[in-house]
């Protein structure tokens, strides 16, 4: 979820003389099925509960990467662009990022290419202090806006969200990087910006340590649009067409035990990544941190239906993709259409969608994390 919608063409022009290396893993035409190494470039340089939980932590632990054959590592990024980075250079195998950052990598050529969605409904949303003026984005003329950073993917939200408005982002409205959690709140609170356009896991973490807020109600021109996918080094996608299958697989199963037990796979992140607690026991921390997971997984898994009845993971369909190129027009991540064939490879989910589901989900509800 992070971007840096004016320094992307320098920012990756450097990667693609290096995109011809492969990957971190050793497996490159390596036999289907063969034992293989990834590392897997986490959008974000504070581990928190997310993707890294939700995925990663809980793929790991419950062995869905080892039946898979597969030793998966993570690097930690600082954003979307540098993940992407990581993947285009060949310091990182698989990302989850901004499909927005995808799709401008896309256009200034960087070998790239979303193989997998992930976060599918619209996780981003601007929030006021209560009581304030400002009840929609017209009323954002002459203000701050607090962002996560300039590369994150709030900055092109919170200029896509005026401009929706009818106003100018360039000249209009002023955006301050202002971070997550605590410092994003004093900003808001200490009167330095007016307004915070965050995801709703980072409006959660705030909620939870005492900070009520007023939500601006989304356009409906956000309605459809895909935020974060899995994306891969496109020189390498051919090679190791069944490693990231088999990525993708494990992924899939682990989101969908996250989201029947979000609890235990909390308590799973905690033991994966212990940095999450800070130092703070577990028995304190389980509750407020299921809270904000479970903020997460909302965004990661469908709107209707129960985990049981949830099938296709990880497919974007061809209006998803025509609402996301609209906005990321709009957010000047991208100058004009990509063509879908060269940002998107679909032909990997019929394969990572095989397996048992109610397996999954039976051992999600019966299962207590140590």
């Amino acid at each position: 979820m992070r971007y840096k919608t004016g320094l992307l063409p320098a920012a990756l022009a450097a990667v693609v003389a290096l995109a011809g290396c492969g990957g971190s893993g050793d497996d490159a035409g390596a036999e289907q099925g063969a034992p293989a190494k990834l590392t897997f470039a986490i959008a974000s340089a504070v581990i928190g509960p997310k993707e890294e939980v939700a995925v990663f932590a809980v793929a790991k632990e419950l062995g869905y990467f080892e039946e898979e054959k597969l030793t998966v590592e993570t690097i930690n990024t600082d954003g979307s662009v540098a993940a992407l980075q990581a993947v285009a250079s060949g310091s990182g195998d698989v990302t989850a990022a901004d499909t927005g950052s995808i799709l401008g990598a896309t256009e200034k050529n960087v070998p790239v290419k979303a193989i997998g969605g992930l976060v599918q409904n619209w996780p981003w949303v601007i929030a006021v202090k209560p009581g304030s003026t400002i009840a929609g984005g017209g009323d954002l003329k002459g203000k701050k806006i607090g962002v996560i950073s300039l590369a994150s993917g709030s900055a092109p939200y919170a200029r896509a969200f005026v401009a929706e408005a009818g106003l100018d982002p360039a000249k209009d409205v002023e955006l301050l990087p202002v971070g997550v959690g605590a410092q994003a709140a004093a900003a808001l609170n200490d009167g330095k910006v007016d307004a915070l356009a965050l995801y709703t896991q980072a409006y959660t973490v705030i909620e939870n340590a005492g900070t009520t807020l007023t939500y601006l109600d989304n356009p409906d021109v956000f309605d459809g649009i895909r935020s974060l996918s899995f994306a891969v080094g496109a020189r390498t996608l051919e090679e190791k067409r069944d490693v990231y299958t088999r990525f993708l697989r494990a992924s899939y199963k682990a989101m969908l035990f996250s989201a029947k037990n979000p609890e235990a796979a909390m308590r799973i992140g905690y033991k994966v990544f212990p940095q999450i607690l800070a130092g703070k026991q577990a028995d304190a921390q389980i509750a407020t941190d299921t809270k904000v997971l479970t903020a997460w997984l909302k965004t990661a898994t469908p709107t209707t239906g129960t985990p049981e009845q949830w099938g296709d993971w990880g497919a974007i369909s061809d209006q998803e993709w025509a609402k996301t190129q609209a906005y990321t027009k709009q957010a000047g991540q991208i100058t004009g259409d990509v063509e879908l064939g060269k940002v998107w490879e679909p032909g990997l989910l019929g394969a990572a969608n095989q397996f048992d589901k109610a397996a999954v989900v039976d051992k999600a509800a019966g299962y207590t994390a140590k």
